[in-house]
């Protein structure tokens, strides 16, 4: 009867978590891998509160995630504030996996896949972007929760984002004297072996094609909320409107950071530049699901519980 007993009771417990809050056990949405009991649940088991949309309000907030997520190597330029004339370059990855880097020419250069998380990406790169402003040439980075103060999105301007896709991480050494390159060349050479190529579209926006080998995929990170959207992307499926070319097939999603990012599967030989038409006529065909507010047809609602059961949450 006692072990009937802490059963129902443990089952109570788990059902009493309220709609979108996170149980105890449950894996932490930080993506630590740890329970949320032990990580950011836990009183001093996490430094900071945990953020789900980090990125929220800043420009280009799509293209941002993609680039922690989903590019290998890429880059775009940020505009400061308070200090206009500094030249800030936002990266997907820099050496070591650096938080920051202080150039020799003053440049600073922030990266987004980093090695630490304390919940809030956009609060720690400004933390770091705010202590980078004032560093030597050197790495800059943070090995505790930054706290209060600014985030990303407080310190640049509104101005969207120009990515630039690299094929590698020659970009780590444009600005370096050529007598001292060859000490980079075996950990540059390592960090090219691992980049896949990949492209942006320049139809739509945030949406990126790679080539992984085996096959070639369309990622493509959306803004619109969730619900939402998976009611669009569900009217869609179930219309057979969600192929963008023959032999492609939407099979699932990404979520990362408060944000849903649609993936496709294509054959082999694909390439870039033949998604550029159909994506522009799928964001075309998504935008009027977008704005139907019809209820769901019976067709509609088993694609769409289909699709919820093909997320994958990335961070």
């Amino acid at each position: 009867m006692a072990k009937k007993s802490r059963t129902k009771s443990r089952s109570q417990s788990a059902q009493q978590t309220a709609p979108g809050e996170v149980g105890p056990r449950q894996p932490c949405p930080c993506g630590s891998g740890k329970r949320y009991k032990a990580c950011h649940g836990a009183a001093g088991g996490a430094a900071s509160v945990f953020v789900a949309r980090p990125f929220e309000g800043m420009p280009s907030e799509c293209d941002v995630i993609a680039m922690r997520e989903l590019v290998p190597a890429a880059t775009a330029p940020l505009t400061l504030k308070d200090h206009p004339d500094k030249t800030v370059v936002l990266c997907s990855l820099l050496p070591m996996a650096a938080p920051a880097m202080v150039r020799d020419s003053g440049e600073i250069w922030l990266g987004l896949q980093v090695q630490h998380n304390y919940g809030d990406p956009a609060r720690d790169l400004g933390a770091i972007l705010t202590a980078a402003l004032d560093a030597e040439p050197g790495i800059v980075g943070i090995t505790e929760a930054p706290g209060e103060g600014p985030r990303l999105q407080d310190l640049i301007s509104d101005e969207s984002l120009q990515v630039t896709v690299h094929e590698g991480f020659d970009y780590w050494i444009a600005d370096v004297a050529e007598d001292d390159r060859a000490a980079l060349a075996a950990s540059l050479d390592q960090a090219n072996d691992h980049a896949t190529p990949t492209a942006r579209l320049t139809s739509v926006p945030a949406a990126y094609w790679t080539d992984v080998g085996s096959k070639e995929h369309l990622r493509w990170v959306m803004p619109e909320p969730e619900d939402q959207l998976l009611d669009a992307l569900a009217r869609l499926h179930a219309a057979g409107r969600d192929v963008l070319v023959d032999g492609s097939r939407f099979v699932g999603m990404f979520r990362a950071h408060g944000l849903l990012a649609p993936v496709w599967d294509l054959p082999v030989g694909t390439g870039p530049e033949a998604l550029e038409d159909p994506a522009e006529a799928f964001a075309a065909a998504l935008a009027e699901a977008l704005a139907d507010e019809s209820p769901l047809t019976t067709e509609e609602r088993a694609a769409r519980s289909g699709l919820a059961n093909r997320q994958v949450t990335l961070r």
